[in-house]
């Protein structure tokens, strides 16, 4: 189970468009509109990260923020506050209150998701350790998908397991039985070649629209995964 998300929030709209967002990534996502019953959601069980509404009916987000920072269960809960508000002054008081992130509507679903991970990151790295990250290309192993700049990509189980083997020591140059031993186990008899024909299907599968190819082939050694790749773009 992926670490769980409260989202409080009082439009529809966008708690729909988070929930989806969210839960493709991963993510156990539970929701509420008013901040008085979040503050009871959060009696009952504390999430690993909070989405705050800085407006809502019941309790206003401020004020629930508040209140969260003065529980010892919640003093150190992630929060990331969202509102329409953008002046430099209505930020500082969000973050005075105890946010730990701030968004201003609308925003960027893709920046949103990447200061939550980020945060988790900070905050649970344990949380997080499903999650690899290189450049523009993620790795969910709970999931079992990967994205390249946000666009999900279609991988076989075998070149899973290879791009997985990989992106765990980039700039480590693996020899063929090495990817062998490492993807395909010790007990399979398989010719090394093979090792070839996946790599070649992988490159085909994360380097289309003439994306940067991340996987450095080693003349007379092997392949590795290089993590400077990015910078090529």
């Amino acid at each position: 189970m992926g670490p769980r998300i409260l989202i409080v929030e009082d439009e529809e709209p966008l708690t729909l468009l988070l929930r989806y967002n969210l839960e493709a990534e991963g993510y156990t996502v539970d929701a509420v509109a008013r901040g008085d019953e979040a503050e009871v959601r959060l009696r009952e069980q504390v999430p690993d990260l909070v989405l705050l509404d800085w407006m809502l009916p019941g309790l206003s987000g401020i004020e629930l923020c508040r209140r969260m920072r003065a529980r010892r269960e919640t003093e150190r809960l992630p929060v990331i506050m969202l509102t329409a508000r953008g002046e430099e002054g209505e930020r500082v008081r969000g973050l005075a209150t105890g946010a730990d992130d701030y968004v201003v509507k609308p925003f960027s679903v893709p920046e949103l998701l990447a200061r939550v991970r980020a945060l988790l990151r900070r905050a649970k790295p344990g949380h997080v350790a499903t999650l690899l990250t290189a450049g523009d290309i993620e790795l969910d192993r709970e999931t079992r998908r990967v994205r390249r700049s946000g666009r999900e990509l279609h991988l076989g189980p075998t070149e899973f397991k290879l791009l997985e083997f990989l992106m765990q020591s980039p700039g480590r140059v693996f020899t063929r039985e090495q990817l062998l031993d490492g993807v395909w186990g010790h007990d399979v008899y398989i010719d090394e070649r093979t090792v070839d024909v996946h790599v070649g299907r992988l490159r085909k599968a994360i380097n289309r629209a003439r994306k940067p190819d991340p996987i450095r082939t080693v003349r007379g050694a092997g392949y590795s995964f290089d993590e400077t790749f990015s910078h090529a773009e």
